[in-house]
């Protein structure tokens, strides 16, 4: 780790001084380190190491990208690990068949003022052995370029980028029915005050985003909707996305006061991190980290006395991802 480390510092200081100095001397200066003979073997094969590993980093990325792989944790690890490892062989190869060494006993002095023109010297006659260049030089940055993607890629699970069709798009429209998870329409005398029910639309994917939807009753004359959604509550019943708008937990506790002049109204609540909903104004955020109100769904009451959807949400339905958050429902 050390030599390793002396190598690094030793590029540094190449890479600076070739920026102030010119290389008109380079002929004329007695040779520091022993001129070593060709290795076109090892160049080949630190060569392949670097594809190797730019293979494996490939492979993170496809298997990254492809989540129906079983046991995809697994495979991360063993393609990301697989990268390093052939990237420090490589290295190894490198240092040990195409970099003269050689290791000389002395005592520290004090610098000298051409000292780091020495070592410059140094770093350039150590690659002596180097005739292939362009092949390292190309499998490196092939190597390098392809592991950089793949440590950035997971950066994409940060939130959506160009796939917000998911957030948008729901299976909610006029007319479609609410039914409870046996598939049998809800009906609006059996939503109950200080109960809380889950619905789904009928005929659809219940595991899709903006599939389930959260029924309780209120109240009417405890209702202050927006001006805009006069009549989405038929007989003080209310629906609103189950899906929190903080991380897209699930809405799963309803705080119901028993005695209302001491307790807090009515909230819809996610345990996760404590986001509170006010149903009464329409979902609005009254505690927690959620971003923005609950979408709510508009309701109406058929000829047969069953709920069903009047339109669709007031909002986009799931955590508030840049760019999600000002879309409307479709």
């Amino acid at each position: 780790m050390r030599r390793l480390g002396r190598w690094i510092v030793a590029v540094a200081v190449w890479l600076f001084a070739r920026r102030g100095e010119g290389r008109d001397r380079r002929g004329d200066r007695e040779r520091i380190v022993p001129a070593g003979p060709p290795a076109p073997r090892a160049e080949l094969v630190v060569a392949a190491l670097l594809l190797l590993a730019a293979l494996s980093a490939a492979a993170f990325i496809a298997v990254y990208a492809i989540d129906r792989i079983p046991d995809q944790t697994q495979f991360l690890g063993l393609s990301l690990g697989l990268a390093f490892a052939f990237i420090a062989a490589a290295l190894i190869v490198t240092g040990r068949n195409l970099v003269v060494t050689e290791e000389l006993d002395g005592e520290y002095a004090d610098p000298q003022p051409d000292e780091a023109e020495k070592l410059v010297q140094i770093v350039e006659e150590s690659g002596s052995r180097l005739s292939r260049r362009r092949l390292l030089g190309g499998s490196a940055a092939v190597a390098g370029g392809a592991l950089g993607l793949a440590l950035l890629v997971p950066a994409v699970s940060l939130g959506p980028v160009f796939d917000l069709e998911p957030f948008t798009r729901t299976p909610w429209h006029r007319g479609r029915r609410l039914v409870g998870d046996d598939g049998r329409p809800i009906a609006a005398a059996a939503i109950h005050q200080l109960e809380f029910a889950t619905a789904f639309p009928e005929h659809a994917d219940p595991e899709q985003l903006g599939a389930p939807v959260v029924v309780i009753r209120l109240a009417p004359s405890a209702l202050h909707l927006p001006p805009d959604r006069r009549g989405w509550a038929p007989e003080g019943i209310l629906a609103f996305s189950k899906i929190c708008t903080h991380a897209g937990c699930a809405i799963a506790l309803y705080r119901a006061p028993l005695f209302q002049p001491v307790e807090k109204p009515p909230a819809l609540v996610c345990p996760c991190h404590y986001s509170t909903f006010d149903p009464a104004t329409g979902g609005t955020v009254v505690f927690g980290p959620a971003g923005r109100p609950l979408p709510q769904l508009p309701l109406e009451i058929d000829a047969d006395g069953n709920l069903r959807a009047a339109g669709n949400f007031s909002g986009p339905v799931g955590p508030s991802w840049w760019g999600v958050r000002d879309r409307k429902a479709t």
